[in-house]
């Protein structure tokens, strides 16, 4: 989840070139009721969209029972950020601008496999 349309896109495209099942949304509010359809394997959330921020739905998924894998990226280095999301169960954290062989790893790192959906 970014609301950077270019960012979403190119993810998309990283993530399906790798043979993992992709599905983008521009904002918490815009995801939370895709979750009746099924839960996702992994998720990657920005720190910064409208409304919820990343740890804020991290936060949200926890107290609410799922335990889905959550990447959050963002552009913001902040170490207390990063202990934070951590403390709230993000399995990585990685900062923008990063290499697509970093997010793979932290989804297969997150599933505990590669070649899943996310």
């Amino acid at each position: 989840m970014d609301d950077d349309v270019s960012l979403l896109d190119a993810i998309s495209r990283l993530l399906r070139s790798h043979s993992l099942h992709a599905r983008t949304f521009g904002s918490a509010e815009a995801f939370l009721p895709a979750l009746v359809a099924g839960l996702p394997t992994c998720v990657i959330f920005d720190m910064h969209m409208p409304g919820r921020t990343g740890l804020e739905l991290l936060q949200h998924l926890r107290a609410n029972g799922f335990q889905i894998p959550a990447i959050i990226i963002t552009a913001n280095p902040n170490p207390r950020l990063r202990e934070r999301c951590v403390a709230a169960g993000a399995s990585a954290f990685l900062t923008k601008p990063f290499d697509d062989t970093l997010l793979l790893a932290a989804i297969e790192q997150a599933t505990g496999s590669a070649g899943e959906s996310t």
